[in-house]
């Protein structure tokens, strides 16, 4: 129905989350009205965007580096601020989450991106999560207690559980965010007393 080049974009943005077919065609038109000079700035800030932000090393929160080179470009400001209490690990699902529980200045520990959550256990649901990356964390000695921070959707609690049964061995101590969330909730849209509440009555 759509020309190529119209269809083609509408396709890539519908890969976006939440983005459906709808939406993304008013954002393919929404780029025809714009001028050639505002496509241009678009364009530079994508490309900006995977030149200048890398992943933490860490904890795999994006963060633009202050210097090009050296142990200091590897981690971001959390992970390398000394002030932070380095025995709380708390993990998250996505990026958002962790900002969300930032806001709140309640938590002075240091974070895990796991990178999604898994609606089954299946093996190739499980492989997209930063699973050995999280366990070769979870192994420093200077954690003591580890945070599950996941979102209390069915998914979340899946994701939870299979959390628990994989850092058991550990030894660590192991802690969930307390009630405060309803169930289906996500940590990205609660608000910040909530938020708060949850996590000061973790378990």
């Amino acid at each position: 129905m759509y020309p190529k080049s119209i269809q083609k974009l509408i396709d890539l943005f519908s890969k976006f989350p939440t983005v459906g077919p709808r939406t993304a065609a008013r954002f393919v038109f929404y780029l025809l009205k714009l001028s050639k000079e505002e496509i241009g700035n678009l364009i530079s800030a994508v490309a900006k965007l995977k030149e200048n932000v890398k992943l933490c090393k860490l904890c795999f929160q994006p963060f633009e580096p202050s210097t090009s080179s050296g142990q200091e470009g590897e981690f971001c400001e959390i992970c390398k601020n000394p002030a932070r209490d380095k025995s709380l690990l708390c993990i998250v699902e996505k990026e958002s989450d962790l900002v969300s529980i930032e806001k709140i200045k309640k938590y002075n520990g240091l974070y895990f991106v796991l990178g999604g959550t898994v609606s089954t256990l299946r093996k190739k649901d499980v492989e997209k999560l930063r699973l050995d990356e999280l366990k070769e964390r979870a192994k420093k000695p200077e954690i003591k207690e580890i945070i599950i921070a996941i979102n209390p959707t069915t998914e979340g609690e899946a994701t939870t559980l299979y959390l628990e049964r994989l850092l058991k061995p550990l030894g660590k101590k192991i802690t969930r965010l307390g009630r405060g969330l309803p169930i289906g909730a996500e940590l990205e849209y609660a608000d910040e007393e909530t938020l708060s509440s949850a996590l000061e009555s973790r378990r």
